[in-house]
């Protein structure tokens, strides 16, 4: 189940996130240094932005199995933080994060970027998958060398 968080839903995002850190630190390396330590204040704060979707997948358990926050800068939306479960990966659920994303900046995007660590090649397929390509833009530099790559799907 999809459940859109609001500023009350501080602690599901956090617990979905520091699982995300925990199991794929290597696809979200700036992440995992900034929000491991993170106290509710600041949890919160990351919820407060009410132009901003944030998203959750509830397992069978009540546990969060999945993740995706969209962003919206300009004319495009920034698909951030997709994190799936590793026992509920290859079941659609990433596919069906995404298309939360790009339902929600469709009427007011022109189409949705997002930023992947060019080493997570099950990401980038996904992506792919998805109609996402490639572009030419600078990604945010990794520690210790080059930077992620920055991919877009341009709305038609």
């Amino acid at each position: 189940m999809l459940v859109r968080l609001g500023e009350e839903d501080w602690a599901i995002w956090r617990a979905a996130r520091l699982a995300a850190l925990a199991d794929s630190v290597e696809a979200f390396p700036n992440a995992a240094v900034n929000w491991t330590g993170g106290g509710e204040v600041r949890w919160r704060d990351r919820l407060l932005d009410a132009t901003a979707l944030k998203i959750v997948a509830i397992g069978i358990h009540e546990d969060p199995v999945g993740l995706v926050r969209g962003v919206l800068d300009g004319d495009w939306a920034w698909l951030h933080s997709l994190w799936v479960r590793p026992d509920h990966r290859r079941n659609g659920l990433g596919g069906r994060l995404i298309a939360a994303v790009e339902d929600w900046a469709r009427p007011t995007a022109a189409g949705v970027r997002l930023e992947v660590v060019p080493g997570n090649s099950s990401a980038i397929a996904l992506y792919r998958g998805r109609g996402y390509v490639t572009t030419e833009m600078p990604g945010t530099p990794l520690t210790g060398h080059g930077r992620e790559l920055v991919m877009e799907k341009v709305f038609s």
